[in-house]
């Protein structure tokens, strides 16, 4: 009975990896085992990374706000208490972006809920 190398099917599941791997340097782009490793670590760092950005993003947007709180005479914590307790629906993606772009809407947000 002859061994059993593998035949076209092993080929193109194999040959998926590595062209996954395109790029990659030294073995880790032509040798099946190398590649799999390296792609399959790759894959996982990204899912990771998808993670984590969404928390950046979040505290990038907190200092943006909280910058922009201090300018109009509060502080982050202070505004986003009084936006909660006013019921204003506004989150802290948009809050930054307007105290970027548009700084006198920002200002009218604080003084409504200053008063």
């Amino acid at each position: 009975m002859p061994r059993v190398k593998g035949g076209f099917k092993t080929r193109r599941r194999r040959n998926k990896w590595l062209a996954r791997s395109k790029g990659y340097q030294s073995v880790s782009n032509n040798v099946y085992k190398k590649s799999r490793e390296r792609v399959e670590y790759a894959l996982n760092q990204s899912y990771k990374g998808r993670k984590v950005r969404k928390r950046d993003f979040r505290s990038l947007w907190t200092v943006r706000i909280g910058a922009a709180a201090k300018l109009n005479g509060t502080n982050y914590s202070t505004l986003i208490g009084a936006l909660h307790k006013n019921q204003i629906t506004l989150n802290r993606k948009v809050l930054s972006e307007m105290a970027i772009h548009h700084p006198e809407h920002f200002t009218a947000i604080c003084d409504k809920v200053k008063s």
